[in-house]
């Protein structure tokens, strides 16, 4: 069959050329029934619409902009399947931008962006401590951003995250459980909004059950990964924790070869628990405790945010939206029964 053109299946369907157009763009000024019944003429006739020639006519490209610090990341990996669900299903598409964790990276993708087609940015970002004066250069060009995960603490944006702070307590909190008192707290960088969270929920778990904190025991380590299997294995060795609260799997990870090379029993002789979205966590040897993020939903509800920016319909109330996180215990805290 020769391929239709949206003239022609609005004839097929006894409607405007209009209303076909605002169906496919899923218009809040046409009822389900009728975008439904558009959609399957759509399909039967194997009708798509042209993005291009749509963009030129809403002066939109369809077109959604991610920018994230890494791919090696399992939180990345599931919120991008979030936010390309959600972005497929409403006509958008999505290009998917890497920063490396590196700030002057951030800066000329967002600059670039500016320059540009797209309709909105979803970004989590890759410094918190350095200028930030790039950011909102976007939202000063009139560009919708959402910010994730790691976020841009103005108030002036859309930040979509994990409660952090809770779940950072109820994970040293349970070390504490286990009659755990010196316990080590590893995280990366801590001008971002995520590390800052984390690391303030261990301290005020460990302030609640009386346990003085120990400057010694939080390292603060760097993207380097030899550099920060290092630290870790001197922090070991040194300091003699007991158990271990990290905020980033990659440095529970770390943890677990120094405590191989070291020849520490994990749980026996030290715990670890680590915010963690690793498929294969149960997998390890000794399975790994973690905290496990909502990613796929935080990047959902990102996008959903963003969307109804680009189309302007209805925000949710407060622009702080945030996911509980769940512990999900394994051998690392608990020995075997």
């Amino acid at each position: 069959m020769d391929p239709i053109n949206i003239r022609q299946l609005a004839e097929r369907l006894n409607l405007s050329v209009s209303t076909v157009s605002k169906a496919f763009r899923n218009s809040s000024e046409i009822n389900s029934a009728t975008r439904e019944r558009v959609l399957a003429m759509a399909r039967e006739l194997n009708y798509q619409p042209n993005p291009a020639a749509a963009s030129l006519r809403t002066q939109r490209s369809k077109t959604l902009a991610v920018i994230i610090p890494a791919i090696d990341n399992t939180f990345f990996v599931q919120a991008l399947k979030g936010i390309e669900t959600v972005a497929r299903e409403k006509g958008f598409h999505v290009l998917i931008y890497l920063s490396y964790d590196d700030h002057e990276n951030e800066v000329l993708l967002t600059q670039s962006l500016q320059r540009g087609r797209i309709d909105g940015v979803l970004l989590s970002i890759a410094d918190g401590g350095k200028d930030l004066g790039h950011l909102a250069e976007l939202g000063a060009k009139g560009i919708p951003v959402v910010y994730f995960d790691r976020v841009y603490e103005n108030e002036e944006y859309f930040q979509v995250t994990s409660d952090d702070h809770q779940s950072g307590f109820a994970a040293t909190e349970h070390l504490i459980g286990l009659g755990c008192c010196r316990i080590a707290h590893l995280t990366s960088d801590r001008t971002l909004s995520i590390a800052t969270r984390r690391r303030q929920g261990y301290l005020d778990a460990l302030k609640k059950q009386g346990i003085e904190p120990d400057a010694a025991l939080q390292l603060a380590c760097s993207n380097d990964p030899e550099q920060s299997y290092q630290a870790i294995r001197a922090l070991l060795e040194k300091e003699k924790p007991d158990a271990v609260f990290s905020s980033f799997e990659k440095l529970a990870l770390l943890c677990y070869q120094a405590c191989h090379d070291l020849s520490l029993a994990i749980p026996e002789a030290i715990k670890i628990i680590s915010f963690s979205n690793l498929e294969i966590a149960p997998l390890l040897r000794p399975s790994l405790s973690t905290v496990r993020q909502a990613a796929s939903e935080i990047g959902a509800a990102a996008t959903s945010i963003l969307i109804a920016q680009i189309e302007q319909k209805p925000l949710p109330a407060s622009r702080q939206v945030t996911f509980a996180a769940s512990l999900q215990i394994h051998a690392s805290t608990v020995a075997p029964g």
